[in-house]
């Protein structure tokens, strides 16, 4: 996890430095024509606003379903997406304090709409690396295409939308969601790797309704 946090680190001060040289390059150039796009801030503030409560209903109606019908394997699936989300979070705020990125609407005032404010640092995309650890987060555990495609075009979306709202660079973006993938594919090694260590027992919550 240090390694990953590291390269994520150094990656994220490589792009910075290189933005912060040329002012102009193809990071801010795109998200200039991204911010501009005035016909899609509606969709883009409510698919921003609500991502975090998406999130954690997720993985919260899996596990009251998972009571409801004692579903054993789906209440460790729910709980492997909670703790994948919880890694991302930790990771991203670290990176987050660590490199403190300007906003962009802060940092270019004059050449970018900010359609909304935050409190935190630009680099990662916060709202990106959530949407895309729950998207990797269910489509390992449930790979089926009705599950996958739904998943990635809303975090697709979920990443177009912070820059169309003017909050983050393209690298912040994409940062995001490399953090949010790998994220939830380094927990779910961890998830296996446990469970297989327990050999699959179940969980004692639901022996107790078995």
């Amino acid at each position: 996890m240090c390694k990953f946090t590291t390269i994520i680190l150094l990656f994220g001060m490589f792009l910075i430095s290189t933005t912060e040289i040329k002012a102009q390059n193809a990071d801010f150039e795109f998200l200039k024509k991204i911010n501009n796009i005035d016909q899609t801030v509606g969709l883009s503030r409510f698919v921003s606003n609500s991502t975090t409560a998406t999130v954690i209903s997720v993985p919260a109606t899996m596990a009251v379903v998972a009571f409801i019908n004692k579903d054993d394997d789906l209440l460790k699936s729910a709980l492997y997406l909670t703790a994948s989300l919880g890694v991302n979070t930790v990771l991203t705020y670290s990176l987050k304090y660590s490199i403190n990125r300007v906003r962009p609407y802060e940092a270019y005032p004059a050449e970018i709409t900010a359609y909304s404010v935050e409190n935190s640092a630009s680099f990662p995309s916060g709202h990106t690396s959530l949407a895309f650890a729950t998207a990797t987060s269910l489509s390992l555990k449930f790979p089926k295409w009705y599950v996958i495609a739904p998943g990635y075009v809303w975090a697709g979306y979920v990443g177009y939308s912070r820059m169309n709202l003017g909050v983050h660079y393209p690298t912040d973006v994409l940062a995001g969601a490399v953090l949010g993938a790998g994220s939830a594919f380094l927990t779910y090694k961890i998830n296996e790797w446990y469970w297989k260590k327990r050999d699959n027992k179940k969980l004692l919550v639901l022996n107790n309704y078995l």
